[in-house]
């Protein structure tokens, strides 16, 4: 079986897999992080979104053949305590219910945030967009990304 070498939340591993294997499962059956999860499939839903190299990218579309020299970085990495300003905000907002889409809407509204630290709301709401919340929390995500803005600013 092929290996590659990813480098996860800023450490290396070893991965034995086929080359189309998705990152998704790799993340999840090899290397134990399961925050990141499997909503659709299909890359529809964002529950899988992951940052490459600062990108949001829907993990389960990404194969690992193609991440060799990435850094990857998953809900886990995002900070070692919970504290970077969206988790914080998550919290102040109050938003989980179910909490399954969290750590996707989290990752890719960190990423969104990394290349525009002063949105309005339609921009938050026309980055947000891609990501399914099942309990429809949409308000209180747009507003939980409103309030990390203005903690980054």
């Amino acid at each position: 079986m092929p290996t590659f070498q990813l480098k996860i939340n800023g450490e290396s591993h070893t991965i034995e897999a086929e080359g189309d294997t998705p990152l998704l499962w790799v993340l999840r059956d090899q290397i134990d992080l399961v925050g990141t999860k499997y909503g659709c499939g299909i890359g529809q839903c964002g529950a899988c979104t992951v940052h490459v190299d600062g990108e949001a990218t829907r993990s389960c579309l990404q194969p690992v053949s193609q991440l060799a020299g990435k850094a990857i970085t998953t809900i886990e990495g995002l900070s070692e305590y919970g504290t970077h300003p969206v988790q914080e905000a998550w919290k102040d907002v109050d938003v989980p219910q179910c909490g399954y889409c969290q750590s996707g809407q989290i990752m890719t509204a960190s990423a969104f945030l990394n290349e525009n630290a002063n949105p309005s709301k339609s921009e938050i709401r026309d980055a947000m967009h891609g990501n399914i919340c099942r309990c429809a929390s949409y308000n209180s995500i747009e507003k939980a990304v409103e309030v990390a803005a203005s903690k980054l600013s």
